[in-house]
């Protein structure tokens, strides 16, 4: 029987990552591990969207397909989870529906939002944030070393990688290794996936 960390109080921590993870790439595995040092986290897990309500582009690849490459870049990692609760609910995404979902499901825990810093200037636009801001905790993920304009917890660690320049690449030809994880290289070039140039 395996004894899990419990924080203060006995509730179990767990951060809520979402994104398009279009594709996943190590930026992002590397702040969520980060998160669960800095934070003490019991798991992260990790929430592709349908399609985010205040983005204009939909994702290149298929739901389906950023599913395969989350779970190909955690496999072998038990302090990270994938849900696909997102994709199964008829789009635009909403993480107030997805708290609630894991709140449902997950008993006794503390819950902290995992966004990156290009993400707070909207946060007062989210749907019933009012509400959300009751229910998790913020945590941004700071890629940039810019000095921060919010008073939310902020975990840092200067990453130059983006899941743009990840598409640019393989639709340039260009190499991809040691940006994304081996096994979401495999996928990428057996979808045949980013060969277009897209924004």
């Amino acid at each position: 029987m395996s004894v899990e960390r419990l924080s203060v109080g006995g509730l179990k921590k767990i951060a809520i990552y979402g994104g398009t993870f279009d594709p996943v790439h190590h930026a992002h595995l590397i702040l969520a591990r980060q998160a669960i040092e800095t934070l003490d986290l019991d798991k992260v897990i990790l929430v592709p969207a349908a399609i985010s309500p205040l983005k204009k582009a939909a994702p290149v690849a298929s739901g389906e397909v950023r599913l395969a490459m989350l779970q190909a870049a955690i496999k072998g990692e038990p302090e990270f989870e994938v849900d696909q609760c997102e994709l199964l609910r008829p789009p635009p995404s909403y993480t107030i529906d997805t708290v609630e979902e894991i709140c449902r499901r997950e008993c006794d825990v503390s819950i902290y939002c995992l966004i990156g810093e290009d993400n707070v200037e909207q946060l007062p636009r989210w749907h019933r944030f009012a509400e959300l801001e009751k229910m998790v905790r913020f945590v941004v993920l700071d890629r940039s070393g810019k000095q921060p304009s919010h008073s939310y917890q902020l975990i840092h660690r200067r990453l130059d990688i983006s899941a743009t320049e990840i598409r640019r690449r393989v639709a340039q030809r260009e190499s991809i290794r040691y940006f994304v994880p081996e096994s979401v290289d495999e996928i990428i070039q057996r979808e045949k996936l980013y060969r277009e140039q897209s924004q």
